[in-house]
C-alpha cells in the first residue's frame, strides 16, 4: 500500500519516547493511572485534545481519547516520536449475556465496524474484517490481570463509530460473529498496529449493556467503579514491568 502524503511529524519540539505508551480512552482512567504512576496530569504536554506525560525510563501516558480516527491519529504520532508497544484502556458495553456491568475483557480480537481500519487494509478484505492484538502485548497484559488478582474474561469485540446506531439487528449480528462487547477504538488501533508493525494490545471494563437488546447504563454502578479501579490497577502494575 502506497503512503499517506500527510504524515505525521517529529518536530523540533517533539519528545522521544521510549518504547512503551499506555492511551486511556477515559479521563477518569487517565488521572487515575497518573495517580498509579505518580505522576502529575498537569503536566506534560498537550497532544492534539489529549494530555501527554513522559518520564526518562518510564511509558508514555496519553488520554483522554475517544473514537478510532482520533485514537489512530494519536498511535501515528507516538509511533512516529519513538513508541512501539502500546497498552490501550477503554470501557465497553456488554453485548453477550455472558458479560455484566464491571467484568474486565482482554480482546483477543476486534471486528471492524468503524471508517479508520480500511484504510490500513489492501481493498480485497472484505467489510467487518477481524484483526488481531499483538501477542506480545496481549500475553503481558495477560500476566497483569492474573497477577493483581482481577478476574477478567477474553473475547472479542465489535469496533464501531455508530455510538447511537447499535440497533438490535447490529447487535446480533456481531453477538453471532463472537463479539462479546462493542466499542469505538480498538479494532482500529490493532489494524495500525499490524499496519505499522508496532505492538498494541488493549484490556477493556463493562460500563454498560446492551445483551438483552436494551440499554442498562452502568457508570454509577459499584460493580463498574470496582471493575474500573481493577482494571488501572492491573494497567499501572503492568507498566513496571514492560
Amino acid at each position: 500500500m502506497e503512503e499517506g502524503i500527510v504524515r505525521p511529524l517529529r518536530g523540533r519540539y517533539s519528545p522521544q519516547l521510549g518504547p512503551v505508551a499506555v492511551m486511556a480512552a477515559t479521563r477518569t482512567d487517565f488521572d487515575d493511572l497518573c495517580r498509579l504512576l505518580n505522576r502529575d496530569p498537569k503536566n506534560g504536554r498537550r497532544l492534539f485534545t489529549s494530555r501527554l506525560l513522559t518520564k526518562d525510563g518510564e511509558p508514555a501516558l496519553v488520554g483522554p481519547i475517544v473514537g478510532a480516527p482520533y485514537a489512530v491519529m494519536v498511535l501515528e504520532t507516538l509511533i512516529a516520536w519513538g513508541a512501539s508497544r502500546f497498552v490501550f484502556a477503554g470501557w465497553c458495553g456488554a453485548v453477550s449475556p455472558r458479560l455484566k456491568i464491571g467484568d474486565l475483557l482482554l480482546p483477543d480480537a476486534a471486528l471492524v465496524d468503524e471508517g479508520t481500519s480500511s484504510h490500513y487494509l489492501p481493498e480485497a478484505v472484505q467489510p467487518e474484517h477481524r484483526c488481531l492484538p499483538s501477542a506480545d502485548i496481549f500475553g503481558a497484559i495477560e500476566r497483569a490481570l492474573v497477577g493483581a488478582g482481577a478476574p477478567f474474561r477474553k473475547g472479542a469485540v465489535w469496533s464501531t463509530d455508530g455510538i447511537y446506531r447499535e440497533t438490535p439487528s447490529r447487535v446480533c449480528r456481531f453477538r453471532d460473529r463472537g463479539a462479546m462487547a462493542v466499542e469505538m477504538e480498538v479494532s482500529a488501533l490493532f489494524t495500525v498496529g499490524s499496519y505499522r508493525k508496532v505492538a498494541v494490545g488493549a484490556a477493556l471494563v463493562v460500563s454498560d449493556d446492551l445483551s438483552e437488546l436494551q440499554w442498562v447504563p452502568g457508570f454509577r454502578d459499584p460493580r463498574f467503579q470496582k471493575g474500573r479501579r481493577a482494571l488501572c490497577e492491573a494497567i499501572g502494575k503492568l507498566c513496571l514491568s514492560l
